[in-house]
């Protein structure tokens, strides 16, 4: 089954130094670009993280810091992904808690204006998980029948992810051939950022996902400890929940 598509749609791979959003970089990313007429671009490109690849992470991906030293960094090739991913709903596999923020946070880093808000997301694990439980080289054994050869490498990852994608709309005919309806679907949380620090409540109001104010509004927060939003920029948190959480509190401070 072909995904009907509003927008274009970009399937987003990315290989790391780690799994920490706010400290660890960028050394691959592929992008599969489908457009609203079918066509399909792929693009892949390495990346100098600018900090030591782990052993660990090598081990993994099987890039090292060899073979990255020489390519550009994000800040110097961030604006031409973000001309790639201009009008695009995003995919991806684990991609809302992992792909999605840490390429947010790439962003911020290198000063491009990407708004990730704007975005439509649709994570293929989510909806692998609720309907069946498994990983994706498992997903694309179960969906497509097919072995996942070079599992890890980005590119064959976000094309097997593609596929599985289309493969699960096949199969389950609740499954709404639409991508707000995946956006929704593939959602766990209705998260202000990417990280879950700060979600939206039953109300719709944006409360803190964490600490000793976790489950109360982010307004009474600030009204009552104003030193908590010192706290958290400078503390160990992704930019892009630093960004929204200065963005709540212009707001605020806006409306009095």
């Amino acid at each position: 089954m072909e995904l009907n598509l509003k927008n274009p749609i970009a399937f987003i791979d990315l290989e790391t130094t780690g799994i920490n959003i706010a400290a660890d970089r960028i050394v691959e990313i592929s992008i599969l670009k489908i457009h609203t007429n079918g066509k399909e671009e792929s693009f892949t490109y390495k990346i100098n993280p600018t900090i030591p690849i782990p052993p660990s992470s090598s081990e993994i991906h099987g890039i090292t810091d060899d073979m990255v030293k020489d390519c550009q960094t994000f800040k110097e090739i961030g604006k031409n992904i973000a001309k790639i991913l201009e009008g695009c709903d995003l995919a991806g596999y684990n991609s809302n808690k992992f792909d999605f923020p840490l390429l947010a946070e790439e962003f911020i880093r290198a000063d491009v204006d990407f708004d990730m808000k704007k975005r439509k997301f649709v994570d293929v694990q989510v909806i692998f998980h609720k309907m069946e439980q498994r990983t994706l080289s498992a997903a694309y054994k179960f969906y497509c029948d097919k072995d996942l050869e070079g599992a890890h490498s980005a590119e064959a990852d976000i094309k097997a992810t593609y596929e599985v994608l289309k493969a699960q709309l096949s199969k389950y005919q609740d499954l709404q051939n639409d991508i707000a309806f995946l956006n929704e679907f593939s959602s766990q949380n209705k998260n202000v950022d990417f990280a879950g620090r700060i979600i939206y409540d039953e109300n719709g109001i944006e409360v803190f996902n964490f600490g000793k104010y976790k489950g109360q509004s982010i307004d009474e927060v600030l009204e009552k400890d104003p030193g908590y939003y010192s706290w958290i920029l400078n503390g160990d948190f992704p930019l892009f929940t630093k960004k929204v959480m200065t963005e709540i509190r212009l707001r605020k401070m806006t409306n009095k």
